[in-house]
C-alpha cells in the first residue's frame, strides 16, 4: 500500500498595535503603526485536520513600546506581559518560520501584509512562507466574512469559538475550526492540492 505524503498547514493570526479609531482611520494617523505584539498559530495535519502543534509568542513593539489601553482591553495582552515575556519581532519571526517549516500558511485576511510591513519597519526584509488568504475560500463555501474578524470565523461556519477573542492563538484555532467544520461537511480541502 502506498503511503500518502505528509502534508501540514499552518493557520496563524496576529495581534498588533491599535488605538481607539485605528481601524476606521486604517492606521493613517500620526505615529500609528501596525507593530505585531502577538503571533499565534496552529499546525494541522492536512489530511486528518487534527492539530499537531501550536505556536504563540508575545512581541515588544519598538516604535510604540507602550500598548494603548484600547489594545489591552481588546486583547487582554498587558504591558507587563509584553515586558516580561515579549521578544523582539525578528526573534519571534525567526521562531515562527522554524515552526512553519515549509508548510503553507493561511490566515483570515491580509496578515501577510502586516508581517511584510513589520519586516520592512525593522529592516529585516525576508520572504514570507507560502501564504493564502482564507477569506476567498470561505466565500466559495457560502460563508461571508465581510466585516468579520478571525475570532468570528468558527461561528460563521456553524461552530463554537473557544478561548479569548482577539488572542492570536485562540483566533487561529477559531479559523482552523471553521476550515475543519466545512471540510468535514464536504467542502474541498485547501490543504491538500490535487494534481491535475
Amino acid at each position: 500500500m502506498k503511503s500518502r505524503k505528509k502534508i501540514q498547514a499552518v493557520i496563524f493570526d496576529l495581534e498588533f498595535t491599535a488605538w481607539e479609531g485605528s481601524m476606521d482611520s486604517r492606521w493613517t494617523r500620526p505615529g500609528e503603526l501596525t507593530e505585531v505584539v502577538q503571533i499565534g498559530a496552529v499546525k494541522l495535519d492536512g489530511h486528518t485536520l487534527k492539530e499537531v502543534d501550536t505556536f504563540e509568542m508575545l512581541i515588544r513593539p519598538r516604535v510604540n513600546p507602550v500598548l494603548s489601553d484600547y489594545l489591552v482591553e481588546l486583547t487582554g495582552i498587558t504591558n507587563d506581559a509584553v515586558a516580561s515575556r515579549g521578544v523582539d519581532f525578528v526573534v519571534a519571526y525567526r521562531a515562527f518560520l522554524d515552526f512553519v517549516d515549509g508548510a503553507e500558511t493561511f490566515a483570515h485576511g491580509r496578515d501577510d501584509l502586516i508581517l511584510l510591513s513589520n519586516l520592512k519597519l525593522y529592516g529585516w526584509e525576508r520572504a514570507l512562507p507560502r501564504y493564502s488568504n482564507a477569506v476567498p475560500w470561505f466565500a466559495e463555501q457560502g460563508i461571508d466574512l465581510t466585516g468579520k474578524r478571525a475570532c468570528d470565523v468558527a461561528e460563521a461556519a456553524g461552530a463554537t469559538f473557544e478561548g479569548q477573542r482577539h488572542n492570536a492563538l485562540a483566533d487561529a484555532r477559531g479559523v482552523a475550526t471553521g476550515f475543519r467544520v466545512l471540510i468535514e461537511k464536504g467542502a474541498p480541502n485547501p490543504f491538500v492540492k490535487v494534481a491535475a
